[in-house]
């Protein structure tokens, strides 16, 4: 992207700005105060959704910290906190996602830092749930992705993908690649 930006603008003064614009976006989302949205999951830093209001956002996601395990967490069988085999963030427990709902008063943990095959799995008895929105990602998983539409009530469903292959490729199998297990 650099190369294109200063091949058609002169310079890299477009590729940054884009790049610092992500620096700006929010971090989290809470749909009709129950349910609470962001790309990874939970800290151990991190009891109440006020602590997340608190953050200073704008900045570039540390490598650790608070902030970089609500990019890079996971939800776990296990229970408590465990150390990520990602290198980032942490492992948290269905003890961990009851209680930080419990205290926040949340129905839902909605995330989406894991390929999951079918668009949308659910964990930790239905109060977690990983939505994967990227239908075959990379051109090689083979997944379908999903939304989730949530409606007037509260009630809430899954808009299902299926995996598209790219024009002029061979479709793929529906496995799950060994670099995501």
């Amino acid at each position: 992207m650099m190369i294109l930006s200063s091949y058609r603008y002169g310079n890299a003064n477009v590729w940054k700005i884009f790049t610092d614009l992500f620096d700006y976006f929010p971090l989290t989302a809470l749909v009709e105060s129950e349910i609470f949205c962001l790309h990874g999951g939970l800290s151990p830093s991190i009891e109440t959704l006020e602590n997340v209001r608190n953050f200073d956002r704008v900045q570039e996601a540390p490598h650790e910290g608070p902030m970089c395990d609500l990019l890079w967490s996971d939800p776990d069988d296990r229970c408590g906190w465990g150390i990520s085999p990602r290198g980032a963030g942490y492992t948290f427990g269905q003890d961990i996602s009851e209680q930080f709902n419990h205290k926040n008063n949340l129905k839902l943990i909605a995330r989406a830092h894991q390929l999951v095959m079918e668009g949308f799995n659910w964990a930790h008895e239905q109060k977690v749930v990983t939505i994967f929105s990227a239908p075959n990602y990379c051109y090689r998983c083979g997944n379908m992705a999903s939304i989730l539409e949530v409606d007037d009530c509260k009630g809430h469903t899954f808009i299902q993908f299926e995996p598209a292959p790219r024009r002029g490729e061979p479709d793929v199998t529906r496995r799950t690649p060994d670099y995501f297990l």
